[in-house]
């Protein structure tokens, strides 16, 4: 089996863009208050990606003890080299991104709502 190419760090797509795909219908309100929607959103973004990563990390670590490969001592002794530190930034800025979905594409609809400064000016000079 073969690395995904964005783990091999050669990046097929842009993970960016991608986490910023907005869904069809209107978002779904569950309180009186806006802005608590959307941190109940980032919330939620967050548990999951959380809940993915500890299972993935359990399988991990359960499958490489097993083999007699790791001593999980070893997990908190490691210290990343430069490419795997900037490869650490990579999924970083992927996982904020998908985390941030809701409240980017909430930005980005209030910027569209808005008109272009030369159209305000020449709406105020016709009168």
């Amino acid at each position: 089996m073969t690395a995904p190419r964005a783990m091999s760090g050669v990046p097929d797509f842009d993970p960016v863009l991608l986490a910023n795909r907005k869904a069809k219908g209107k978002r779904p309100a569950y309180f009186d208050d806006p802005a608590i929607d959307r941190l109940l959103s980032i919330l939620m973004a967050v548990a999951g990606e959380l809940a993915v990563t500890r299972e993935r990390l359990d399988t991990l670590e359960r499958l490489l003890e097993a083999r007699g490969a790791l001593d999980r001592a070893e997990i908190e002794a490691y210290c990343p080299d430069r490419k795997a530190g900037e490869e650490r930034g990579a999924l970083q800025r992927e996982y904020v991104a998908r985390i941030m979905r809701g409240l980017q594409q909430e930005l980005e609809g209030l910027e569209e709502a808005e008109p272009a400064i030369e159209e305000v000016v020449e709406e105020l000079r016709r009168g």
